[in-house]
């Protein structure tokens, strides 16, 4: 994914809030990244059929799923919110934390990140975002590969993420960080 044609070099919360309703974007460490156009329909429906087994296991329980858009502010320390220069847009994000939730979405890592990928950043959500949710803290991140049904996790181990663990989107997945929670992956075949 390309950067985003922007006069100036380094940006944050604070420039990103002026911006057009009408356009999507992502700040990483002060850089901009336009979002893609409208995801394809089979995206829409991994990431629709992923929620709706979270949501449904989630009901009367204390942790919260959002889909995209849902802003995701990741501060580096005590900045104020105009301040921060990362906020991402997750396809699916758990929150378990309440105190992290606003109106403006969320400000901490989320428990759990999932991203669906599109052609046009899969290799911004391998690299640049593994290592960005690795950096603040982020307990369990997923790329589903929609064409491979391929599906990747990195479970975090201390500081670090653990090696992928990479598996064909077949039977169930349990989520590390919701015992009891498996996505299962029987629409992957119709969809």
């Amino acid at each position: 994914m390309k950067p985003a044609q922007k006069p100036q070099q380094s940006f944050t919360y604070g420039d990103y809030r002026l911006w057009s309703e009408d356009e999507r974007w992502e700040l990483i460490d002060g850089e901009a990244f336009a979002m893609s156009p409208a995801p394809t329909r089979t995206h829409q429906t991994i990431l629709g059929e992923i929620f709706r087994q979270v949501a449904n296991f989630l009901e009367g329980k204390p942790c919260q799923v959002f889909i995209a858009p849902f802003d995701v502010r990741l501060p580096e320390s005590n900045e104020t919110d105009d301040e921060v220069e990362t906020v991402v847009q997750p396809d699916l994000v758990v929150v378990c934390d309440a105190s992290k939730l606003d109106e403006k979405g969320c400000r901490g890592a989320p428990d759990w990140v999932v991203e669906v990928l599109s052609p046009s950043t899969a290799s911004k959500d391998h690299v640049r975002k593994k290592l960005l949710y690795q950096h603040h803290g982020i307990r369990e991140y997923w790329l589903v590969h929609p064409t491979d049904h391929i599906l990747t996790r990195y479970l975090l181990e201390g500081q670090a993420f653990g090696p992928a663990l990479i598996e064909e989107t077949e039977g169930s997945t349990d989520v590390a960080v919701l015992p009891g929670l498996a996505i299962t992956w029987e629409f992957m075949a119709t969809g």
